[in-house]
Parts: C-alpha cells; structure tokens; sequence
C-alpha cells in the first residue's frame, strides 16, 4: 500500500532521500540537467531560505515497502495570497514513477494539505521563489534543459496532473535562436539610436564582478518592479531579493549584464548566462572544489548563451525602452563565440514581446505549462 510520508527537514537522511530522489528517475536521459544538490536542500531549509520568513512550505514522499516512488512540495506563498487577494496553494518539486496511482496519491495529499489551511484552488509546479522556474514542460522533451533555470519533467507528468483535475493556467514559452540568423530589424536599430541620442537613457556595462556588485541593489529593485503586471508577480522582501541577487552573482558574467538607466534611474535589465549544463551533467549536482572549476571552465567554453531575466519598468516602454532593450540582445549575442541562444521562460501572456522577438528570428522550441484547480 502507497502511503504518504512527511519529511522531517531536520533529518538529514530523510532530506538525502527527497533531494536524491530524481536522479533515479531521470537516469540515461540526455536532456535532463540535474540541480545542485545544496540549492534543494536550502529549500528544505527553514533557517536558509527567506521564503520562510513570510511563508510555508511542507515536503512529502510516497513510499511502499520502504521504497520511495516519489515527491512533492506543498507551499503557501502568503505574500502573493495577499497582494493578489487569494487563497491560493502550490506545489513543487513533483517527481513521480510511471505510475498515475502514486501521483494520485501525492496530488490528493497536496489538496488535503490546502484544505487544512483554508485555501481554495492550488497550481503548479511554481517554487519558492521566481528563479525556480515554472510548470511542466509539455513540449520540447527533446532539447536540454537550460540549466537550473527551468524544470524537465518525463512526457507522462502533464497526463498525471490533468488526470487529476488540473486545467491550464498559463503557458511560459523558451524561444531559440540561431546567432548568426539573428537579425535586427532596421525599425528598431533606428528607434534605438534615437533614444541614445537623446542622452536620458543610458546603458550601463559591466568590467568586473566588483563593479557589478555595487549595481545589484538598483538591479534588485528594478527586477521587483519591472513585473508588477504579471501573472506570477508577488513584491519581494528584501531578503529575498539579497538571496536572488547573491545566486546570480555566483553565476554572473559580467561582460552579459547590462542596466539600462533614464535620468539615472535603474528602469530596466538584461541578463544573460553562459550555459554550463554539460558541467552539472557531469558533476551531477556536486559542489566542491573541482566542480566550480569545471563550471567556470565551462562558462568559457560553451557556445550556448541564455538570456533570463529581460525587463523594463511598464512606463518606460513606450519611450523607445523596448527598442534599446532589444538591441541589447542582439549587440550581447553577436559580442561573443555564442552558436546559440535561448530566451528562457517568457509568459504568453507577454504577447508584445514574443511578437518582437520573433520578428528578430527567434523561435519558440519550449513550453512550460502552469496547471491549476479549483478545491
């Protein structure tokens, strides 16, 4: 009999087990890239992670017979309940064997969960925080995963959910890019210029991490406005975005970091990365010495760049900002040995910008899909 098993984030066997769980599953398949270990468990984490300081979060493992057949995260995020007026519950961290019982089991037990506390619809997948990534992917199966950037499930997941009553709430699409098709329309090179020279816009690059570190607060705060109007905003606390900031300049090259500036002002980002999956393949989710050597090595070799985390604040837009943003990603993506690109996670939702993008030959060759229920 399947039963369904509380973790106790105290125990460190018990978290081992939870956090180990997928690489079973995922095993000999190529595009799956596996997540560094610690960053999970910091999740698990109610001393670490600043999500617990306004929020809550419980992890769960089906098991029979002492064997673990899969996972799951049930969260509150109360801060977005109450800016979006909400009884909203979500989940997280599902992994499964092929096996629609036990997924029914952990499902049930996530409503279950969410019923205790008052909450009326749950969706999912959707994390802790919004660099976690979003949905299952429903398309795209056979391309990598970017990174930790976003979420590879097995085909079988979105048959699971929507079983399970879940309907469709927002797709977030990635878009590829070949560099050397990738072509700036005159339109917006003119526009771009313009705004230039018109000096109350300016665009801020990078030399060092040092120099990047004394922009990341201004970075920060423009990253918590730029998505006010989005589905999955909710405003960040401080801490939470010192946790963000702090991933990123892990990662951070600073030659693919730009600020854009009006009068001074930070209104808007563009961030982009090395791909170093073949790295976390490698090193199968492992920090140590000889790993983080192999993934700034990586970073310099890879011809693969991801572009995650693109914004202007909304009033800024229609002052040509959209135009210099977009010609900053064309100018970063032809400034290095980059082969290919990708656009990581852009909500449907923002159909002006996946019009634009797509007008610079960007096409779309993943999809993520956010589900959800009404309890």
């Amino acid at each position: 009999m399947v039963t369904i098993q509380k973790v106790d984030t105290d125990s460190k066997k018990e978290v081992d087990q939870f956090v180990n769980f997928p690489f079973s599953i995922y095993e000999g398949i190529d595009a799956w890239v596996p997540p560094i270990k610690m960053d999970i468990q910091t999740m698990l984490n109610k001393n670490k992670h600043p999500f617990y300081e306004h929020s809550d979060a419980e992890f769960f493992i089906a098991q029979e017979n002492g064997e673990m057949l899969g996972r799951i995260a049930c969260l509150e995020n109360k801060v977005y309940n109450q800016h979006h007026g909400k009884k909203e519950a979500s989940f997280y961290l599902f992994e499964c064997v092929d096996d629609e019982s036990v997924a029914d089991k952990l499902f049930d037990h996530s409503f279950s969960w969410a019923h205790e506390r008052g909450l009326d619809s749950i969706v999912g997948p959707k994390g802790l925080s919004s660099f976690n990534g979003y949905g299952f992917l429903i398309d795209g199966f056979d391309k990598r995963q970017m990174m930790t950037m976003m979420n590879y499930n097995k085909p079988n997941y979105p048959r699971f959910i929507e079983n399970a009553g879940f309907e469709k709430i927002v797709d977030w699409v990635s878009s590829y890019v070949n560099i050397a098709e990738f072509q700036m329309p005159e339109k917006i090179r003119v526009v771009s210029e313009k705004v230039k020279e018109k000096g109350r816009f300016h665009v801020h690059r990078f030399k060092s991490k040092s120099e990047l570190k004394k922009w990341a607060w201004k970075i920060g705060q423009a990253y918590n406005q730029s998505f006010v109007n989005n589905w999955e905003y909710y405003p960040l606390t401080d801490n939470e975005i010192k946790f963000v900031l702090d991933d990123i300049m892990v990662v951070a090259v600073p030659d693919l970091i730009k600020v854009i500036t009006y009068d001074a002002k930070v209104v808007g980002f563009l961030l982009a990365f090395p791909d170093i999956s073949a790295a976390l393949q490698r090193h199968q989710g492992r920090l140590n010495p000889i790993s983080v050597l192999s993934y700034l090595k990586e970073q310099k070799s890879t011809n693969w760049v991801s572009f995650n985390g693109i914004g202007i604040l909304p009033e800024y837009q229609g002052f040509g900002g959209n135009a210099l943003l977009f010609s900053e990603i064309y100018d970063t993506a032809h400034s290095f040995n980059f082969i290919h690109g990708e656009l990581t996670q852009i909500a449907e939702s923002a159909t002006q910008m996946r019009k634009d993008l797509e007008n610079l030959g960007v096409h779309p060759h993943k999809n993520h899909r956010i589900y959800g229920r009404k309890l």
